[in-house]
């Protein structure tokens, strides 16, 4: 049997009516890459307790999401705060990454679900990616497309010796940038794995309970098919959800302080 992993919805309009959704391309790329078999997780807090589903999953994956995290979230009062939000998947996430790692189980992001994690272990973000002049563009123009939103890219450096630039066997990476909102201050006890021209972190891990911890600010279920070091993250997940280590170890268990 294949292991299972989790992937959270996202709380969408589809018509009239809400909707629990995901993307096909996170959960296509989580079970073609990482070997593994899927089930959403719903974002209803309200009818489903984290702890209900997490011991039924080998695995986490925090996909992105058009959402923001609210900064309430992590302690910052911003009335005029862009949105969309979508409080219900904030509650459902933050409940799970305890409830995961309390049984040490793996947990992996992307974009918001990387931001999701920096907030659980207690850092914060700041909202202003695209415009700050004191930061490369971390978003297209608002003026292009889809599919060119994801052709905008930049360079991120890799830690050397960590997780992501071995499993890469490589000192940089081109990634694609599609964020609004970053890493301001980083979590106690994450990582830092890889960082753009302009400092800001992209990409973290951390070891709690024995289980891995691993994101990224970037998209790499976008085309995964034509992007090897896409493929390597999603076979790093893949390895976690069957609690073989990762090469390598990622170091030191940090605990759970900021969570």
């Amino acid at each position: 049997m294949r292991p299972v992993a989790g992937v959270i919805c996202c709380t969408r309009t589809v018509g009239v009516e809400p909707a629990q959704a995901v993307m096909n391309r996170y959960v296509a790329s989580a079970m073609q890459y990482a070997d593994a078999a899927a089930l959403l997780v719903p974002s209803m807090p309200e009818l489903m307790k984290a702890s209900e589903v997490a011991a039924r999953l080998d695995g986490l994956m925090l996909t992105g999401s058009p959402s923001n995290l609210d900064p309430a979230r992590y302690g910052e009062a911003v009335p005029d705060a862009a949105g969309p939000f979508d409080a219900a998947r904030d509650a459902m996430t933050a409940d799970l990454i305890r409830a995961m790692l309390d049984l040490g189980r793996p947990v992996f992001g992307v974009c918001r679900g990387f931001q999701e994690i920096n907030v659980a272990f207690g850092g914060t973000l700041r909202r202003d990616m695209a415009a700050a002049d004191e930061l490369i563009p971390h978003h297209a123009p608002d003026e292009v497309d889809f599919n060119g939103m994801f052709d905008h890219e930049h360079r991120v450096d890799l830690a050397p010796g960590g997780v992501l630039a071995t499993a890469f066997s490589a000192q940089a990476a081109t990634v694609n940038s599609v964020h609004y909102q970053g890493v301001d201050r980083l979590g106690e006890g994450l990582a830092v794995e890889a960082r753009a021209p302009d400092g800001v972190v992209e990409a973290v891990s951390a070891t709690v309970n024995g289980a891995p911890v691993l994101a990224v600010q970037w998209h790499p279920e976008w085309k995964t098919e034509r992007n090897p070091q896409s493929q390597a993250f999603f076979q790093l997940f893949g390895r976690a959800l069957r609690s073989q280590p990762l090469v390598p170890l990622i170091p030191a268990n940090v605990g759970m302080s900021g969570l």
